[in-house]
């Protein structure tokens, strides 16, 4: 059975589900900083860390920028979709398929960044031109179907098997999909696709493009990102919101 609810209400025994809450709404206000912010589309979720069969994820018609804990709503992951309340977003199947597939994926953001989505309308590949790039040292996966709105299981099935073990999926036409082990890890996944496309449009109009070799990618993957530094820069994007005043309305991180 389907739970979804945006009244703050959790089951029996569930100490953990305020601070998840939190994490999503701080997840969706920093990509919203980022360049996924896109009127009220885009949707953050994260998997419950103590029941793994449930996930959180921002409830439909509000902005990226403006989700508060309360916005954040409970599903069932194998719950049915068409029995969800009306505050649950249409393509929530992204999210729920790609749990489903990955027992590794902790965390899912779908939205429309305007370089990686314009980027996933061409046939160029990514290349391994700086820092940001090396996080995604397996490159890009694609998902080629159609570039409309992903709102039938199969289709969310179709696309978590374009991702494969990949952490980020380009949807040919349409956006990006970005699933990694916790939320910390997926906003800076997230983050460092749209500048490692934005850094290689830079690039290429400068002359022709030198990429990292396969061995300095190798090197700089395993010295850039690791658990100590991600959980560093989750928390150096949460004091730069809060000196920012992006903090309205939020419950204290962690």
């Amino acid at each position: 059975m389907a739970l979804v609810r945006s009244d703050g209400a959790s089951g029996p025994g569930h100490s953990g589900s305020e601070q998840i809450r939190s994490e999503v709404a701080w997840a969706c206000r920093i990509l919203a900083d980022e360049g996924y912010s896109d009127l009220t589309l885009g949707h953050v979720s994260a998997r419950d860390p103590e029941r793994p069969d449930h996930m959180w994820i921002k409830r439909r018609g509000v902005s990226l920028v403006e989700v508060t804990p309360a916005d954040v709503i409970e599903f069932e992951i194998d719950a049915d979709l068409r029995g969800a309340s009306d505050e649950m977003h249409l393509e929530a199947v992204l999210h729920t398929e790609v749990y489903r597939r990955r027992k590794d994926v902790g965390a899912v953001v779908h939205g429309h960044p305007p370089y990686a989505t314009a980027f996933g309308a061409t046939d160029a590949d990514l290349l391994h031109l700086t820092h940001d790039a090396v996080m995604f040292d397996r490159g890009l996966a694609v998902f080629d179907g159609s570039p409309d709105l992903i709102t039938e299981p199969q289709q969310g099935s179709d696309v978590a098997e374009a991702l494969g073990d990949n952490s980020a999926v380009l949807l040919r036409n349409h956006g990006v999909l970005v699933a990694h082990r916790n939320i910390p890890w997926m906003v800076l996944a997230a983050a460092t696709l749209e500048r490692s496309v934005m850094l290689q449009s830079i690039a290429s109009t400068f002359g022709t493009p030198r990429p990292i070799t396969a061995r300095q990618v190798e090197e700089l993957h395993r010295h850039k990102y690791n658990d100590g530094l991600v959980e560093e820069y989750w928390q150096a994007w949460i004091r730069d919101m809060k000196r920012r005043g992006l903090d309205f309305d939020m419950e204290p991180s962690r």
